[in-house]
């Protein structure tokens, strides 16, 4: 049974490697050349993403063409910047591109990306992506969508090319309701800016036996001073985001993440970057030389992590460096 094809419950295979598309300076059109050298390197998977950059779903399209062996993701689309059936038809869409490779990841997003960019309201989180979840799994199989959710309504929706074999939906989550809706209606879950070792605290909230995918930010430098630099940056971009301090308040970070905080609401972003100690950025940035990148990678293995997708932020080399160095496998240890 491959990965994509499993039913919540049943066992995953063997770890795949996965890697964050689109690189970043380089065009879509040259990326042709540096998907064939990821699948040399023994990379299984691209995962793409879709905030400020390019939308989620191009890049996945190109790859789907130029190499028939790489397994798709999208990490994640929002459930509210698309209707929903403008939504069924992107899947259906990548899913009869990539038959069987493609993995459908889904998520709340957050009230910058969908409010103050988008327009849209960021209300009942939780009860918009499951009925998102639920419309996806009737649209997908062809069926007629005549239903009225909690937060939206859908009136006489049927995709005209159904597909023949829905593409597995992995749910992102972060707190305890979320990762259990994942494990109820999802077919896997997808997790980010947390430590190796946080792992073993969300695994057990999904409450099934089902896929995980961790996004990990890796800077591959061992100049450490420039690697927690960039890390501490990255830290207040996003655990300023209201759902990320919380999913850090959650995992017991938040003591020494309040000074952070403050500094940051008190407009003092100087002071919020220097109070962020060098012990959570070491665990929650991966970074240092190419081995030693590779190890901490394989811990989030080790703590349960499926589907280890490296976001790769290149120091003073190349991409194409960074790809061959960081290529699997990684250990475990």
């Amino acid at each position: 049974m491959t990965l994509e094809h499993q039913t919540p419950g049943s066992a995953p295979p063997s770890p795949r490697y996965g890697i964050t598309v689109p690189f970043d300076g380089i065009s879509l059109q040259e990326h042709r050349r540096l998907y064939e050298e990821l699948v040399a390197l023994g990379y299984t998977d691209i995962w793409s993403a879709e905030t400020d950059g390019l939308d989620g779903f191009t890049p996945l399209t190109l790859a789907a063409a130029w190499q028939p062996t790489l397994r798709l993701g999208v990490a994640i689309i929002p459930a509210y910047t698309r209707g929903p059936g403008l939504l069924a038809q992107s899947v259906a869409g990548m899913a009869e591109a990539a038959p069987g490779r493609f993995m459908f990841g889904l998520g709340t997003s957050s009230d910058v990306i969908v409010s103050r960019w988008n327009g849209i309201g960021f209300s009942e989180p939780y009860k918009r992506v499951r009925d998102t979840i639920r419309f996806l799994r009737s649209a997908l199989a062809g069926e007629k969508v005549d239903h009225e959710y909690e937060t939206f309504t859908v009136k006489g929706f049927r995709l005209a090319r159904p597909v023949e074999n829905p593409p597995p939906i992995y749910l992102a989550a972060l707190r305890p309701g979320m990762l259990r809706l994942a494990g109820r209606e999802a077919d896997g879950v997808i997790i980010n800016w947390l430590s190796a070792e946080d792992v073993a605290t969300v695994k057990p909230e999904v409450g099934a036996d089902i896929p995980v995918v961790a996004r990990i930010f890796v800077i591959p430098t061992e100049d450490a001073e420039m690697a927690r630099m960039i890390g501490r940056r990255m830290i207040t971009a996003y655990l300023n985001v209201a759902v990320y301090a919380e999913f850090h308040r959650w995992l017991g970070r938040g003591d020494v993440l309040e000074p952070m905080w403050r500094h940051w609401k008190e407009g003092d972003r100087k002071a919020a970057l220097a109070a962020i100690p060098d012990e959570v950025v070491d665990a929650l940035v991966v970074h240092g030389s190419f081995e030693e990148c590779r190890r901490h990678v394989g811990r989030y293995v080790a703590h349960g992590v499926d589907i280890p997708v490296m976001a790769v932020i290149p120091v003073g080399m190349t991409i194409e460096e960074a790809m061959v160095g960081l290529a699997p496998p990684w250990n475990a240890g």
